[in-house]
């Protein structure tokens, strides 16, 4: 008995005939039909009842499956405990996170990986959620580091790494009277980042959802690419620009301008996302455990909404 005829075995009973399961296996049909042949030899009984309907079991046959997979989900999980090491001692690894998360995290973080697998290729991505949600689906990338909402279809989201407030940055102190809300931003003049993905950003989103339910249109007046630009520009006293928080701390502009949040709080959601049945490397398990752990660190050093 070998593991290629207990493969065999299984895949001409999960797919209803020899044709198939050769196909499905890119074998060639006869070498797989002498394999189970071969096994049904050993076994001194016969596994299939061959009819018009296709392949059925015997009672040998019934026995057998449990036991057969079994013994292959056992050789799977030997040969991926063997891997795991291998792979972090080669390889490589794609990940992706938001526009801004070279300023929180990214820096560090590959730091820290190479660290501990220096041998391990790194390719880390920042870019707009809503193209990071992409890479992830068309398989460009392992995983990501997202902002919410985006579009989940073939995606997994993980549960919420961290969550911050936004808030709306302006040198105009009239503007900064009392909790910002859409119906002043659809008239003042706006500066707003993420040009690129324009109103498929999450946080844009948000915002357009609320402009909506009162019957208004938010467009900005003014589009950059990146917050850090859209907070230069408003500090400059030509508009207001809307960031998050622990962001505008980071970068210095909590002192340099006066900021307001939201009446209704504008929060910023984040989470890691994977393709729904893709299967994680090592080195892609390892870089999400520690960016998850420098998330809550974040989480700790600058606050839940500050």
């Amino acid at each position: 008995m070998t593991l290629t005829q207990l493969e065999y075995f299984l895949a001409a009973l999960r797919s209803g005939s020899f044709s198939a399961a050769a196909q499905r296996l890119h074998v060639a049909q006869p070498s797989l039909s002498e394999q189970v042949a071969r096994l049904e030899r050993d076994l001194g009984v016969s596994l299939f009842l061959r009819g018009s309907r296709g392949l059925r079991l015997t009672e040998a046959g019934r026995r057998l499956q449990p036991e057969a997979e079994r013994i292959l989900l056992a050789v799977g999980e030997a040969r991926v405990a063997v891997e795991e090491i291998r792979d972090l001692e080669s390889g490589a690894v794609a990940f992706g996170a938001f526009s801004s998360a070279h300023h929180y995290l990214l820096s560090d973080l590959v730091a820290e990986f190479r660290a501990r697998y220096p041998k391990v290729a790194v390719r880390v991505l920042a870019y707009n959620s809503t193209e990071i949600a992409r890479s992830v689906r068309e398989g460009d990338l392992e995983a990501g580091l997202v902002a919410l909402p985006i579009d989940d279809r073939g995606l997994r989201l993980s549960r919420t790494v961290w969550e911050c407030e936004a808030a709306y940055f302006s040198t105009d102190p009239s503007t900064l009277t009392r909790p910002m809300d859409v119906r002043y931003l659809s008239s003042a003049p706006l500066i707003l980042p993420e040009a690129e993905a324009g109103n498929s950003d999450p946080t844009r989103r948000q915002l357009n959802e609320r402009a909506q339910k009162i019957g208004l249109t938010l467009a900005p007046d003014i589009e950059v690419e990146s917050p850090e630009a859209a907070l230069e520009i408003a500090a400059l006293g030509v508009g207001g620009t809307v960031t998050s928080l622990p962001l505008a701390k980071i970068l210095g502009y909590t002192d340099r301008m006066g900021h307001v949040t939201f009446a209704d709080p504008l929060r910023e959601t984040y989470a890691f996302v994977t393709r729904d049945t893709a299967y994680l490397s090592p080195a892609t398990k390892a870089i999400l455990t520690m960016a998850g752990a420098r998330m809550r660190r974040l989480y700790t050093e600058l606050g839940h909404s500050s």
